[in-house]
């Protein structure tokens, strides 16, 4: 396994079109758009000194709003190169949402495209910011927002009180090459350089602050875990705006001077054109991303052939999803990689030669230079092997900490430097794990611990179901009860009684859930995570309903 890197994103890009600077760095197949690394690294420079002409200092918050577009590629490095610190949104957003994240994160600057799906991004920004139509673009002065100045809108319409994007390239003419050159040698790779924000499944989001060693370093050991090389294609539908797509994706793709093919919004027909049209080595996903694709009509009429590796992260992967994205789609080397925002993002990883048993029953061991422990909740102590506990990690890729949030910092990372996940864990003697659940989501019924995801594996089985989710209701008698929420597959029909019989005598009574709802979608974040606090909410509205 290589060293750590010790250097700053715009010097990883340089190093890498320097070594592979005829590969293609990037392919929109849809857009026909094609870039190898040296061209790639021009623009990313020229992007730099555009932000620099905006007067963008060193240290500075850019927040980005978009699907997967080119600019948002070409921003990632472009702001590593001249020091911004690239803010990422999640392209679901509404107006409050939007709004707290611009105010919390102190944003000077936002890049934003039009319009996502129905969704008006130009008409939410006008109705949190109504005097930017009378502004000049630059200097805006907002009363909610005192520190954002610039808006730069990607596309070609012109808006009141905004920048477009290639006005802010072509300014870039009047800051010099040497300029640029002389803000990189400031920078140092334990800046600071990305924030994202943790999709808030309880509370406020939280503004992660992650390094370019934070990102550069993880990319890196992610890249070598899936044996990536240059000579790889790797097809990234996954939101850029989150830690899956802008670092298992993209930094993992510079790092080894990969072929990064991005797909703008996911559509599974989409992702298998593209694999198919560009040879694509490699595919990521989150497991409903998979399922989507495996399950289309015309599934089998696309060659995947060139497919050997990859990664299926974002939630629990599902074992019966696993098998068929091996033996259906080819993946033969699909790897898991387990981890969070705060972690950038990998902490465990299987490994492209596991047996398949391993991959698809664990989420692998520890990342190169990675530590990781897990520990009694309630003491802090480290449990023997085999035993269930917190999984707790530590090393380069643990966050700066959030953004102006010290006590949530200091509640996350302790004294000693360990991140606690909040993920309920299970290590065997090779230093494998199994995530058996979050510390919130475990359903204590009469005094029995029940983990949700034992029971979705089960039920995964029955050939009905595409896909399950467990979770914990208020119930008067036993503390809490267990429901399941059910997506079958097409054509099929199943009644609660059939689901009941399946279950019984294979496993526990009180593991069995007590209520089952049919539906043909889950409520999700747009980076692909279940929300399973709005399905808890669901399920109680039914049962209230029920009692009416």
């Amino acid at each position: 396994m290589s060293d750590l890197l010790d250097v700053t994103i715009g010097k990883l890009l340089e190093r890498t079109a320097e070594q592979y600077g005829d590969n293609e760095a990037v392919v929109y197949h849809e857009l026909g758009l094609r870039h190898s690394y040296r061209e790639f690294e021009k623009i990313c420079r020229k992007a730099a000194r555009g932000f620099m002409s905006l007067d963008i200092k060193k240290g500075e918050h850019i927040a980005i709003w978009a699907s997967n577009k080119p600019e948002w590629l070409i921003s990632q490095f472009s702001t590593a190169k001249m020091g911004g610190v690239l803010v990422t949104v999640n392209t679901n957003y509404r107006t409050s949402e939007l709004e707290y994240l611009l105010k919390q994160s102190d944003s000077t600057t936002i890049i934003l495209m039009e319009q996502y799906k129905d969704h008006s991004y130009i008409d939410t920004l006008y109705e949190i910011i109504p005097e930017l139509k009378n502004a000049e673009p630059g200097k805006l002065q907002s009363e909610k927002l005192p520190k954002l100045k610039n808006i730069i809108v990607l596309g070609e319409k012109r808006y009141p009180g905004t920048f477009s994007w290639d006005e802010v390239i072509s300014g870039g003419k009047s800051v010099s090459e040497e300029s640029l050159d002389m803000r990189m040698e400031e920078l140092a790779p334990g800046d600071v350089i990305n924030m994202q924000y943790t999709s808030g499944t309880t509370g406020f989001p939280k503004g992660v602050m992650l390094t370019h060693s934070n990102l550069i370093n993880n990319g890196l050991n992610v890249a070598e875990c899936m044996k990536l090389t240059e000579a790889d294609r790797l097809c990234i539908p996954v939101p850029f705006f989150h830690c899956f797509g802008c670092s298992l994706g993209t930094m993992a793709s510079v790092s080894v001077g990969a072929t990064m093919v991005p797909v703008v919004e996911f559509n599974p027909r989409i992702v298998l054109q593209t694999v198919e049209a560009e040879k694509c080595t490699g595919l990521h996903g989150v497991p409903t991303m998979f399922i989507a694709e495996l399950n289309l009509d015309d599934f089998d009429d696309y060659d995947l052939s060139s497919l050997r590796t990859g990664i299926m992260a974002g939630s629990t992967c599902p074992i019966e999803v696993m098998k068929s994205v091996v033996n259906k789609m080819g993946i033969s080397e699909i790897t898991i990689t387990y981890g969070q925002t705060e972690s950038s993002p990998g902490i465990t990883m299987t490994r492209t030669d596991d047996p398949i048993e391993l991959r698809v029953s664990s989420v692998g061991r520890a990342l190169p230079k990675v530590e990781v422990k897990i520990v009694d909740p309630s003491t802090g102590d480290e449990v023997p092997r085999g035993t269930q506990g917190e999984l707790c990690s530590r090393g380069y890729h643990v966050m700066k900490g959030y953004y102006n949030n010290a006590e949530a910092t200091e509640q996350a990372i302790d004294q000693e430097g360990w991140l606690h996940t909040g993920d309920l864990a299970v290590m065997d003697e090779r230093g494998y794990c199994k995530i058996t659940g979050r510390l919130k989501d475990m359903i204590i019924r009469g005094g029995e611990n029940i983990y949700p995801r034992e029971i979705e594996e089960f039920l995964y089985q029955h050939p009905a179901i595409v896909d399950v989710q467990v979770l914990g209701v208020p119930d008067q008698k036993y503390g809490e009860e267990v429901a399941a929420w059910i997506i079958l597959k097409a054509g099929e029909t199943l009644t609660e009684k059939e689901l009941i019989e399946y279950c019984k005598g294979k496993i526990s009574f009180h593991k069995i859930p007590r209520y089952f709802q049919f539906t043909d979608a889950y409520p999700m974040t747009a980076s692909g995570k279940i929300q399973k606090y709005k399905l808890r909410q669901q399920t109680l509205d039914l049962l209230t309903e029920r009692t009416k």
